[in-house]
């Protein structure tokens, strides 16, 4: 099989055109970060802030382009937004100017971790079911470009349709839900620089038919890096919701993401101790495998409130990987009541607070 180079990809984009302007995507720079690896191709277009959705045919005919090249396995094009003197414009949930997606949305929360492995995607999922559950309408968004799991969590497939404006989120047991993982193949690796990274997030809020909702769930991910500093900065967050294991190492980086919701002045609604305890399902005997009360001591120390814990469960850990969430499967299980009581505690607090006004945001 042949071996395909970054300029054997170049070459071929040069064959597409812009309808607009009649020139080549590549002369007219429009073509980035192009990699290749194994015959899988990755790379991004540029388009003005706000056209995403119309450029979708001229996306389409650039991956059609470089499929057509002899050993390609897998293309990957991604729209992404150029800086200009409208995308600085301010965008704010409060002000004059707002963005496509999220002017309806009333409170937008993120669910956050200092580490990878604590379960904070799944922890996302059910918080956000329950509060659906509890008669809000929410939406889901996966921030997690190199590693998404939403799509696998809800049981989503396919790519989302868009209506000529705006991209239409996919939905599942009633929540919208939007992701990389809907754009790119579940076994494709996503080697982006952090303007890539944060051009993305910035176009799955800004061009996404988002609607009226009570809340939007952000599963941020993992660590504090600078996709996580640039959400928690431009992005109008109610507040932060921090996801540990109750273990001294896990509380440790919890305390990093708290430090930088604290800096940038997002309001922190609580910690979340997950894989409190362990019941085995032979015996009943409990079993504290990662410790316990840890992170309850610790949002004590840190004068947040603790919102809850959830168990170390088989139920959960295998409804999530079928894309059925404990929230859905058994919504009057002990499980799902845990995650309930949860998203009781944060919907008390937004209710309560009546949304915090955001810093003004820019979609560029």
């Amino acid at each position: 099989m042949p071996s395909i180079t970054e300029s054997d990809v170049i070459n071929a984009l040069r064959a597409v055109r812009d309808p607009a302007t009649g020139r080549d995507i590549v002369s007219d720079g429009r073509v980035q970060g192009v990699h290749v690896q194994d015959g899988r191709v990755r790379f991004a277009l540029a388009v003005r802030p706000g056209e995403g959705p119309e450029q979708e045919p001229l996306r389409h005919a650039a991956e059609r382009a470089v499929q057509a090249l002899a050993g390609v396995t897998a293309v990957t094009a991604v729209l992404t937004a150029e800086r200009g003197e409208e995308a600085r414009k301010p965008t704010s949930l409060d002000g004059t100017k707002k963005g496509a997606g999220i002017d309806q949305v009333k409170s937008i929360i993120a669910v956050a971790s200092g580490k990878g492995g604590v379960g904070k995607s799944t922890t996302a999922v059910n918080i956000a079911l329950a509060l659906q559950a509890l008669g809000l309408k929410v939406g889901l968004l996966d921030t997690d470009i190199y590693g998404p799991s939403v799509p696998r969590l809800m049981g989503l497939t396919g790519r989302p349709k868009t209506d000529g404006k705006v991209l239409l989120p996919m939905e599942n047991y009633g929540m919208k839900c939007m992701s990389m993982g809907f754009m790119v193949d579940e076994q494709t690796a996503m080697i982006w620089r952090g303007p890539m990274v944060v051009s993305a997030i910035t176009q799955m809020l800004g061009d996404v038919a988002w609607g009226e909702l009570d809340v939007l769930v952000l599963d941020l991910p993992p660590g504090t890096g600078d996709a996580q500093l640039t959400i928690a900065q431009r992005v109008p967050l109610t507040g932060a919701v921090i996801v540990s294991t109750p273990q001294d190492l896990a509380l440790l980086d919890a305390r990093r993401g708290l430090a930088m919701f604290e800096k940038v002045k997002v309001p922190t609604l609580g910690i979340v101790e997950n894989m409190s305890t362990f019941i085995c399902p032979q015996c009943g005997h409990e079993s504290h495998i990662f410790g316990h009360g840890g992170a309850r001591a610790e949002a004590g120390k840190l004068g947040v409130d603790f919102l809850g814990e959830v168990p170390l469960h088989m139920a959960i850990r295998e409804s999530a990987d079928a894309g059925t969430p404990i929230v859905v499967k058994e919504p009057n299980g002990p499980h799902a009541q845990a995650y309930l009581e949860i998203a009781s505690k944060i919907a008390a607090k937004i209710g309560a607070g009546g949304g915090r006004k955001g810093p003004s945001i820019s979609f560029n």
